[in-house]
């Protein structure tokens, strides 16, 4: 149909005003929905809903029975299988959107803190009326969760990566040796979600590469293959961690990593990745003075709730890829304690060096203790530590045992322990005591052996004094650092030797 000049003329123009009025309105919605949540909103809610059933990170699988129990109303509870030692794995599953998505954590037993994270988020998706039902409502519309807490129950049952088989269940996700790694699997296959969390602890001693700063959280897109190729699935997982990344930058500035890349064919995150769902590793690292992980337990719910948002909204897609792999590495350069230009002498010529020292836990008798070690020595220059020490003109001088015998642990003071070692004493034998007994006391305490070990080079137990010019200044007992002059207040993780 053919009209007037100035009335086609009219219809164009009106029609292109509609147009951008649309585009306009489409625009003003985007960013709405977009928009990333508020900070503060995040820190209110994790402290209104945080579980207080689970105060400290080596909780076990009875203790979580009753707050799954607590939850069954609101969530579709299911028990999914046993572990080998028969304790029950059970999903949780909420909301009842399109996008589906599967969380899991504690695949390895002593890795806990995202556990008690789900935890919380599970209170706050339970919740109403504070004020943030807008988004329990958009995530419940919008989303499929099941959630897969402590997929190792045994493993956390005595605080130790592996399963009661002794197999590393990431390591299972092919072979399926494992109930736990077959469960898991069976999970995934079933829900065919389109984004997993994967969700780990790493060791305290990673930092960002060629930084003083704890990776107190690392990020990972695991690889589907040997090459590292992205295609969509992974693609959409590094765009939901650049998005991740940005809160976290907000929150632990500078303290994020990115885990390593490298293809593990036998891996559940790489593999998971591989069978089509946007796979994203969380790991947990350290914290200053946060021991028990509450600190990154907050961190955790906060970075998984904007994450569950972003997946809501599609607002991962408002970031690139490019932005994912601007995040640095991790690094392995962190030490418990590095002590710089000591001297020791060999065939009595005196050598200045450094050496650094980690102290690793080990489970005993509901705690742990601590086991020193000195790691490396010589150049130390790229490592970092918790603690450093110049002991600049300060030798190397071995303690000795006291000789006469306590009755027992709890009958030497810390008054009495800093005595001994101003007196050059490193251990006290006890006549009475327990195997393992764990004790707090700034000394090594003997039972069942006459001699203290300790040395210098690596391997050997930190146990030594530093001396200059005849005063002994410093001790170092089971890798722990002690001013004699001024002793300053610390935790001693120490057991009956």
């Amino acid at each position: 149909m053919n009209y007037p000049m100035n009335i086609a003329k009219s219809l164009k123009f009106l029609t292109q005003t509609l147009f951008l009025l649309a585009l306009t309105a489409n625009l003003g919605f985007a960013q709405k929905t977009y928009s990333k949540l508020p900070v503060s909103q995040l820190q209110s809610v994790y402290e209104k809903y945080k579980e207080p059933a689970i105060a400290h990170r080596r909780f076990k699988h009875a203790d979580l029975q009753p707050l799954i129990q607590k939850h069954a109303s609101a969530f579709k509870v299911e028990k999914l299988g046993e572990s080998v030692d028969a304790r029950s794995i059970s999903s949780l599953d909420w909301g009842n959107g399109s996008i589906k998505v599967m969380l899991w954590s504690q695949m390895h037993g002593n890795e806990s803190t995202a556990t008690m994270a789900l935890f919380d988020l599970f209170n706050f998706l339970e919740g109403k009326n504070d004020g943030n039902d807008e988004l329990r409502n958009l995530l419940n519309s919008e989303l499929n969760l099941k959630f897969i807490p402590m997929i190792n129950p045994d493993g956390a049952e005595a605080f130790k990566r592996r399963n009661s088989l002794d197999i590393d269940l990431n390591r299972d996700a092919i072979s399926q040796i494992s109930p736990e790694a077959v469960i898991l699997k069976k999970a995934r296959d079933d829900f065919e979600p389109e984004f997993g969390f994967n969700l780990h602890d790493q060791q305290t001693y990673y930092n960002v590469v060629n930084t003083p700063k704890q990776a107190t959280i690392s990020l990972l897109a695991p690889a589907y293959n040997y090459e590292t190729e992205i295609n969509e699935v992974r693609g959409r997982a590094m765009k939901t961690i650049a998005g991740m990344n940005e809160l976290l930058q907000e929150l632990i500035p500078g303290g994020v990593g990115k885990y390593d890349d490298a293809f593990e064919p036998r891996a559940f995150g790489d593999n998971i990745q591989k069978w089509g769902t946007s796979t994203i590793l969380i790991e947990s690292g350290g914290y200053p003075n946060d021991p028990e992980k509450q600190e990154i337990r907050k961190i955790n719910f906060m970075i998984i709730l904007n994450a569950l948002h972003q997946i809501a909204t599609k607002g991962y897609e408002n970031y690139s890829t490019e932005q994912y792999f601007a995040i640095p590495d991790n690094g392995m350069q962190l030490v418990d304690l590095m002590i710089n230009e000591m001297q020791v002498k060999v065939n009595g010529k005196p050598y200045p060096i450094d050496l650094v020292i980690r102290r690793r836990e080990s489970e005993a008798n509901g705690s742990y203790y601590v086991s020193g070690s000195i790691d490396d020595l010589g150049d130390m220059q790229v490592y970092f530590g918790f603690e450093t020490l110049d002991a600049t003109g300060m030798e190397f001088t071995l303690g000795k045992v006291y000789p006469e015998a306590f009755e027992s642990v709890e009958s030497i003071s810390q008054e009495k322990a800093l005595e001994l070692l101003r007196g050059g004493f490193l251990a006290a034998k006890v006549k009475n005591g327990t195997a393992r007994q764990l004790h707090n006391l700034p000394i090594q305490v003997l039972k069942s052996t006459e001699k203290v070990s300790g040395g210098w080079m690596t391997g050997s137990a930190p146990n030594f004094f530093l001396s200059k010019d005849g005063q002994l200044k410093y001790a170092v007992v089971n890798g722990y650092l002690i001013d004699l002059q001024n002793p300053k207040t610390q935790e001693y993780k120490n057991r009956v030797l």
